[in-house]
């Protein structure tokens, strides 16, 4: 049953989503926390100190972003 939580929690996400935070617009009510920023970019992946919901970046890394 956990997989099945953690494959929920488990968020891909693009260029187009920086910079990220978290919750993301359209997060249901329940899931509101303030907002944080999130680096995913430095090792790929990173959870929400928060919530836990854990990004992943996919896709081509955007230029010119440190």
């Amino acid at each position: 049953m956990a997989d099945n939580k953690d494959a929920f929690r488990r968020i891909d996400v693009t260029a187009k989503d920086l910079p990220l935070h978290c919750p993301q617009p359209g997060a249901p009510l329940w899931a509101r926390h303030p907002r944080v920023f999130l680096d995913v970019l430095t090792e790929g992946e990173v959870s929400c100190p928060y919530c836990s919901a854990t990004y992943v970046f996919t896709g081509e890394r955007p230029k010119g972003h440190h």
